[in-house]
Order: structure tokens, then C-alpha cells, then sequence
């Protein structure tokens, strides 16, 4: 406790004033995500281009190795969460990860920038990398991986920290402080988007290393500015105990006693007494799911408890939660998959469209532009209009829940497949039957636009679902899991490009695949875009199931469904009396005062 209070946490008294933390802390984490965003952005939509036309890929290969990188980017981040769980505290992991980064943005500006690192053109070939061009080429790009996830997984739950879920008015900061993370990111990645991918794509591709070097030094920059933001943080220590460690445990034992019965009751599961713990954080109540997890808190008789021969409720109980959490992580991973064509593809669609507004000529690279300006209008009506007026109802901080926010996200990324399949048939047919006036560039603002409202709802949805519903001690871990879906929704898209590649080169009459080569007017786009649609449509009633199958930790009936339990530790009882009916309130306090250990409230009512 005396750590906690140290660096600026009250776990017993919400109601006291906090020198730290809040939205002045928070500003700082703002600042870094608009700066590193403006070049990882801009490189997300850009670098299939520069794949293509300055390192000599394929069309398949450019997408999947951009592909491939985002995902290796989204899955590190689970390492960062780790780290930052374990290891050191959050700011201290965005710093170390942060120093990979922009070492990786220097490698990119320096080959960019020397053609005796860059390939030859080669012909026919897929790639035209090889040797030591090669080796430094997928170093800068392991390196970036490594940087920029590790600090995806920590980063947000720093910014989290900052806010106190138990106090009534930094539980609405909390709400508001993801719709505001995704704001920062917006405009950071307006600026990339627009101003650092007309500096790369200008003047035939040869300003590339410029473009590398404008997002090298922001990024830097952006670091400057979490380092200056430190006195202000809460930092949280790391637990010290690794969750991987404590989820093993809890798979280990409960395999181990699989020939046990189960307790006649939950009370003789085991349980360390609140007062004998070390252990400032809550004790999670016994739940019915998954009771064969039970058995890992069972005690052998005649044995003494240890890690890797008993495991507490509680620990068990984490189990659980993450366990309930994997439905809902893998039905957005089409989502992702979707996105992942709106940075590769449709980039590729827009460079052989008209790219004129007027006398001015935008990057094809530059289109989703659209709808992060959509965003940037919509995010603040959403956090201070919308979200005020709906909470009045469902008395949610968040107005809605997470999980209907990531609904209405699955849905719009269904309808901006469909879109983008229709605009890819009208591109198509008018290149055809007159390649010299091609549609607007402007025409896949329909997909982006739709899309990036889509991104908006899911992203921030999952964010702050994984951030609330996770165990102490496991919030960075949890946290990226939203990048994980991201990762894996990458990564089928290669999968699904080599896949429908392979399997439409044997059936079409042409010996080709729908996605072969570097000519789209000769590919087939346009259906796998309403593969993806119909895909995205039946895995949104796949989530529906999910989503309403799950029970939010908390024990507010955030979904609808019911109320779960929650354990309250004692002192939490003495110094928060909102936790429960105040005709109860007395005796509890009494009770907990004479050492009763922790108390229980479930469906409003007291157990001991």
C-alpha cells in the first residue's frame, strides 16, 4: 500500500484528492500517440507502394509483406503487455520498445536513401531482394515490428492508469479518455497521411528517405514528450509474478486433479484470507464457467498449498476471464482482415485512378484522409454530445457498452466490403473502355469513410473492454489483446490472398488467380472484396452469440444479461460504502472491522 500511495494511487479512498494522474498526465501520452501515428500510418498505406515501385515486388507479395509486418507489429505487442506486467512499469516499456522504433525509422531513411541498398530491377520475379540488401532491409522491418508493438501494449494501459475506475467522476475520465486516445491518433495520422505521403510519393518515388526521415524525427520527438510527461504519471509498479506464469499454473493443477470430484461447495475451494495476503488488489468471487478450471483450487489432503500444486480462487477466476474474452477477440479478427485490404488493395486500386482535385494531384496513398477527418468531427460530438445524453439512460460511463460499440463496428465493416467491391466494378469496367479517362480517386472515399467510423466504434470499443474486464495485475497483457486481433486479422489476409490465389488458378478457365500479377484490370478484386462482405456478414452473427453470452466482470449488468459477482476486499468496505445497500451497510462495516475477511456482493446481496 505504501508503494501504491507512493506513486500517487489510493486504493482505499477514492474520494482523495490525486496530485497526479488525470487528463494533465494523459496529455503528454496524447502527444507521443499524434506523432508516432503520423509515420506509422503513413507507412501502413504508403509502404505497399513503396514495396511495388521502388523495391520491385510483386503485387501479392507488396500486400502481404505490408501485411505481414503489420500483423508481426500487432502480435509483438502482447510482448510489450508482458514486460510491462512483469518486468518494468509501463513508461519504462514504451521507452526501451520507443528506442527500437525510431532506430528502425533511421535504417528505412538510410536505405531509402542509398541506392547501393536498394535492388535492381529483376523481372518476373516476385522479389528482387537478396543478399545484404535483404538482410538490412527485414532487419529494419523486424526491428520496427518489435519497437512499435512493444509499445502498443504498454502505451494504452499507461494512459489508463491515470484514472481511478473506482471513483464515480475519474470512471467517466476513463470512458472518455479512450474516445480522446483515438482522436489524438486520428489527427496524427491526418498529418501522415496527407503532408508525409505527398513528401514520399512526390517527384516519381525519389523522396521516399524524406518521407522516412519527417517520421524518424516526429516520432523522437514524440518520446521527448513522454519522457518530459513522467512527474505527472501514475506509475504503477509491476506485480512482479508473470500472468503467463499464473495462467500455467492454474491449466497445469487443474489438469493434474482431473480425477477429483468437485467440492460439495465452492466454499471449500481454496482461498488466501484477506488480511494473510500481500495482495492489495480484490479477491474475484467463485463463478459457475468453466467449472473444470475449479479443480486447479482444489487441495489435496495431506498437502501443503503451493503455486504449482493449488491455485486460489481468484486465480482461477483470471483464468476464467481471459478465457470468456477469447470469443470476443476472435470474432473481430475478420474485422481486421477487411482493414487490412483498405491499405493494400484499395491503395493499389487509387494509384490508377484519376488523382486530380482540381490542378492539385493527391497520392493515391492519401485517401483515407476521408474518413480520418470523419473521425475528427465525430469523436468529440461522440464523447461530449452522445455519449452525456445516452449515459442519462443506461447510466453506463460509456454510454453504450464496449461490446455494442464493437457491434455496430462489425456491421459497417460488412458495408464498407459490399461498397468497395462496387466501386472496384465501376473502376474496372471504365479502365477497360477507356483507360485514358479512369473514375476519381475520390470514388473510394465511400469504403474509407464507412470503414474508418467502423474503426472508430470497434478500436476504442475494445480497448477499453479489455482494459476494464481484466484481472490485476494482467492490464497491459489484456489490453493487447486488441492489437492481437489486429495481428491475426493481417495475417489471414495473407493467408486468404495466397489461398484464393491458389484455389481460382485451378478452376478459372484462364489458368489465373484472382489476384494474380500486377495488373488489377486483369485480376478479379472485386470478389474477393464480396468474399470478405459475405464473411464479414455471417461472422457478425457469430458475435452477437458471443456478446451476449458474456458477463462483464464488474457487477453493474453492463450487457443486460445479469449481474456478476465481485468480491470486495475489507478495507475497500470501510473507505467505500457506495458498494453497497446502504440498509446493509452498517453490519458490514462491523463485520469486516471484527476481521471477517472479505466479503462477497452478489445480485446486491451480502455473503461472508
Amino acid at each position: 500500500m505504501g508503494e501504491d500511495a507512493e506513486q500517487g494511487y489510493d486504493n482505499l479512498s477514492p474520494s482523495r484528492i490525486k496530485p497526479r494522474g488525470g487528463f494533465t498526465a494523459t496529455s503528454f501520452i496524447y502527444a507521443l500517440v499524434a506523432l508516432e501515428n503520423m509515420g506509422f500510418v503513413a507507412n501502413m498505406v504508403s509502404l505497399v507502394l513503396y514495396f511495388s515501385y521502388k523495391l520491385y515486388f510483386d503485387l501479392s507479395t507488396s500486400a502481404n509483406t505490408l501485411t505481414n509486418l503489420m500483423g508481426s507489429t500487432f502480435l509483438l505487442s502482447i510482448v510489450g503487455g508482458f514486460i510491462s506486467d512483469t518486468y518494468f512499469n509501463r513508461f519504462q516499456t514504451c521507452v526501451i520498445f520507443g528506442t527500437l522504433e525510431v532506430l528502425a525509422l533511421a535504417m528505412m531513411t538510410i536505405q531509402a536513401r542509398t541506392d547501393s541498398l536498394l535492388p535492381k530491377p529483376c523481372g518476373g520475379k516476385s522479389s528482387c531482394l537478396e543478399g545484404g540488401v535483404a538482410v538490412y532491409f527485414y532487419t529494419s522491418l523486424c526491428l520496427m515490428a518489435l519497437g512499435v508493438g512493444g509499445v502498443k501494449g504498454a502505451l494504452a494501459p499507461l494512459g489508463a492508469d491515470q484514472f481511478d475506475p473506482k471513483d464515480p467522476k475519474e470512471a467517466k475520465g476513463l470512458a472518455s479518455y479512450f474516445n480522446w486516445l483515438l482522436l489524438s491518433s486520428v489527427v496524427g495520422s491526418s498529418i501522415g497521411v496527407t503532408v508525409i505521403v505527398w513528401v514520399s510519393t512526390n517527384k516519381n518515388n525519389h523522396n521516399w528517405w524524406k518521407g522516412f526521415l519527417i517520421t524518424a524525427v516526429a516520432t523522437f520527438v514524440g518520446y521527448v514528450f513522454l519522457v518530459v510527461g513522467k512527474p505527472f504519471y501514475r506509475l504503477q509498479a509491476p506485480k512482479g509474478d508473470s500472468p503467463l506464469s499464473r495462467i500455467a499454473q492454474v491449466i497445469v493443477v487443474a489438469v493434474k486433479n482431473s480425477r477429483l470430484p468437485h467440492p460439495e461447495s465452492c466454499s471449500e475451494l481454496y482461498e488466501i484470507n484477506e488480511k494473510d495476503s500481500d495482495s492489495t488488489g480484490p479477491k474475484i468471487v467463485h463463478t459457475e464457467q468453466f467449472r473444470w478450471l475449479d479443480k486447479a483450487a482444489i487441495v489435496q489432503p495431506n498437502t501443503d498449498p503451493s503455486p504449482w500444486k493449488s491455485c486460489t480462487v481468484t486465480q482461477v477466476e483470471e483464468v476464467k476471464i481471459l478465457t470468456r474474452m477469447m470469443p470476443i477477440l476472435a470474432s473481430t479478427i475478420i474485422l481486421n482482415t477487411c482493414m487490412a485490404q483498405l491499405q493494400t488493395f484499395s491503395v493499389q486500386q487509387g494509384y490508377r485512378m484519376e488523382p486530380h482535385l482540381g490542378s492539385f494531384q493527391v497520392p493515391a496513398a492519401s485517401i483515407p484522409v476521408i474518413p480520418l477527418l470523419f473521425i475528427i468531427i465525430l469523436v468529440p460530438i461522440y464523447d461530449r454530445v452522445f455519449v452525456p445524453f445516452i449515459r442519462k439512460f443506461t447510466k453506463n460511463p460509456s454510454g453504450i457498452t464496449q461490446l455494442q460499440r464493437v457491434g455496430v463496428g462489425l456491421v459497417l465493416s460488412t458495408l464498407s466490403m459490399s461498397v468497395a467491391a462496387i466501386v472496384e466494378v465501376k473502376r474496372k469496367n471504365r479502365s477497360l473502355e477507356n483507360p485514358v479517362e479512369p473514375i476519381s480517386l475520390f470514388w473510394l472515399a465511400f469504403q474509407y469513410g464507412i470503414f474508418g467510423i467502423a474503426d472508430m466504434f470497434t478500436l476504442v470499443g475494445l480497448l477499453e473492454f479489455f482494459y476494464k474486464e481484466a484481472p490485476e495485475g494482467m492490464k497491459s497483457l489484456s489490453t493487447s489483446f486488441a492489437w492481437i486481433s489486429q495481428s491475426f486479422g493481417y495475417f489471414l489476409s495473407s493467408v486468404f490472398v495466397d489461398t484464393i490465389n491458389s484455389v481460382t488458378k485451378r478452376v478459372a478457365p484462364s489458368g489465373k488467380g484472382w489476384l494474380h500479377g500486377q495488373d488489377l484490370d486483369r485480376n478479379n478484386l472485386n470478389l474477393f472484396y464480396w468474399f470478405l462482405a459475405v464473411l464479414s456478414g455471417l461472422n457478425f452473427f457469430n458475435y452477437l452469440y458471443w456478446s451476449t453470452w458474456y458477463k462483464y466482470k464488474s457487477g453493474d449488468g453492463e450487457n443486460g444479461v445479469g449481474k456478476a459477482a465481485v468480491a470486495v476486499p475489507e478495507a475497500e468496505m470501510i473507505g467505500s460504502l457506495p458498494f453497497l445497500k446502504a440498509a446493509a451497510a452498517e453490519e458490514e462495516v462491523s463485520k469486516a472491522a471484527n476481521g471477517g475477511g472479505y466479503v462477497v456482493v452478489e445480485e446486491g446481496n451480502r455473503k461472508e
